[in-house]
């Protein structure tokens, strides 16, 4: 019963949030150099119907590019969230995170590891670089799309966030 109403409560979150005029869209940073994990993650959150917003960064150099707001980011805004891959071109994804962690403007922003990698070492390494979740990125479209909406149900409709 409460896992219902959890998930009803969710999902009229989400619907009120697609339905108010000038309610700002969440914002999400992929740090993904996979064109591939791109388009199915841009393909399953326009599943969800949410209103997001999503900038992509191919590497972790402009992950901390991005984040630091130099050019060609001086205008991007701060995401509500950060969907980080671990195995990045440049600048990997757990020195990445530690830089967001360590940062007093940008720590409080939830970062989600997601990875392809199953070992252990990599998930309590981001964990003790204080990610606020790791996750394996799933191999089919239907799981794909699963773990995208489920994270953006509970990311942008059930926790508070805290403002800018």
């Amino acid at each position: 019963m409460f896992a219902v109403s959890r998930q009803l409560a969710a999902q009229n979150s989400d619907a009120r949030r697609r339905q108010q005029p000038g309610v700002r869209p969440m914002r999400l940073l992929l740090v993904e150099d996979n064109a591939g994990d791109v388009r199915l993650t841009h393909e399953a959150l326009a599943t969800t119907g949410a209103n997001t917003s999503v900038e992509v960064v191919p590497d972790g150099a402009e992950a901390m590019r991005y984040l630091r707001g130099e050019e060609p980011y001086s205008s991007a805004e701060r995401p509500d969230l950060i969907l980080l891959d671990l195995n990045l071109p440049k600048v990997g994804g757990q020195e990445v995170l530690r830089f967001i962690k360590t940062d007093p403007n940008l720590r409080r922003i939830p970062v989600i590891v997601w990875t392809t990698s199953r070992s252990p070492q990599d998930v309590t390494t981001a964990y003790e670089n204080h990610a606020n979740c790791c996750v394996t990125k799933p191999s089919d479209w239907d799981s794909f799309q699963r773990l995208i909406d489920a994270a953006q149900r509970f990311w942008f409709g059930v926790v508070t966030l805290p403002s800018q």
